[in-house]
């Protein structure tokens, strides 16, 4: 994965109004830290830190008023109605270094005709160098028959890659598509459940009925 680059300034001002500040001023509050170090508060330029996570394990290079900085983002604190980033926390890593994130899982080919694919996992918890993550890591799903179904551990890793979690977790179950008589019998019976009566039509009847006189 490519680094991304941003440039930073320290940050000297806290508390929820110098916070309201600096983004007023188009900027997110951020706190770097890791091996041991100093936190390290800076401010981030929002538009690019924006677009830069938009990659849940984007690496990226801060550089602070000349201080290089290898960093992945480990919380990003957005605001729950409009969305914008309020707040990152950025873990430091070094060339090399192993890491256990979380990696976004990409369904690809279509299953057998007439059945219906459960993803039941949309990450997998891997462990990998700092600075080799996947972006996403593929699970095919192509020609499986109903009653098939993917582990975490039968995923294809990259090189470099391992599995941190339960190899056994269920990632994809296929199940055949219900027919239309299937359906219909299911309706019925929780119409029934329900106390839901239908009522049935007359309109045949009523229309071959003719008056005399």
């Amino acid at each position: 994965m490519a680094e991304t680059k941003l440039s930073a300034e320290k940050r000297t001002e806290f508390g929820k109004g110098a916070a309201r500040r600096i983004r007023r001023a188009d900027k997110i509050p951020a706190v770097v830290y890791g091996h041991g170090e100093a936190p390290l508060h800076v401010t981030l330029p929002g538009h690019a830190t924006m677009m830069a996570l938009k990659n849940a394990n984007a690496l990226l290079e801060i550089d602070v008023e000349g201080e290089r900085h290898l960093a992945l983002p480990k919380d990003v604190q957005r605001d729950p109605i409009r969305g914008f980033i309020e707040h990152v926390d950025l873990l430091t890593v070094r060339s090399g270094e192993k890491v256990s994130v979380e990696i976004r899982l990409v369904l690809t080919g279509d299953a057998a005709p007439n059945t219906i694919v459960n993803q039941e996992l949309t990450t997998l918890f891997v462990e990998a160098e700092a600075t080799h993550l996947p972006e996403s890591l593929e699970v095919s799903v192509e020609g499986l028959e109903a009653g098939s179904h993917v582990t975490a551990g039968d995923i294809t890793l990259p090189e470099g890659t391992v599995l941190a979690g339960d190899a056994e977790q269920l990632v994809v179950v296929v199940q055949g598509a219900a027919s239309a008589a299937q359906v219909e019998a299911e309706l019925e019976s929780a119409e029934a459940e329900a106390g839901i009566v239908r009522e049935e039509s007359h309109s045949d009847d009523q229309g071959g009925q003719t008056s005399g006189s």
